[in-house]
């Protein structure tokens, strides 16, 4: 179970990512929270960023590139990201027949506690 103490760096991180609009890198928001006068070492953002993306109050997606991205989550339950190759924008998809698939593979295999994160990118209609 992820730790979810309130500390002053996860505290940073939230607030800073709160006001980004859209996703943001790691190295990105480090050097964000850097520019409003925090002190927090790179490698904390990353641990604050994984324990927030465990606990769910972060959305990550992955780039093309492999790069994480993350975004401050504004929606409370489970859901997707179709997220534009080009300039980043993403749209938050709720796809209940894939989740009914990811179900009836899981236990076709015989799985359960089933997690699965899906990323969709293409290019959004601003940049065709």
């Amino acid at each position: 179970m992820a730790n979810t103490r309130n500390t002053a760096q996860r505290r940073e991180v939230i607030g800073v990512l709160g006001r980004v609009q859209g996703f943001v890198s790691a190295q990105d928001l480090h050097e964000l929270i850097i520019k409003d006068g925090g002190q927090i070492s790179l490698a904390t953002v990353y641990t604050q960023l994984r324990k927030l993306v465990e606990s769910k109050d972060v959305d990550i997606v992955m780039t093309d590139r492999g790069e994480s991205l993350y975004r401050r989550c504004v929606v409370d339950v489970h859901h997707h990201h179709l997220a534009c190759r080009n300039c980043g924008a993403t749209v938050e998809v709720d796809a209940p027949q894939l989740e009914k698939w990811a179900s009836e593979i899981a236990s076709k295999n015989g799985f359960k506690d089933l997690r699965h994160v899906i990323e969709l990118n293409g290019i959004c209609q601003k940049c065709q």
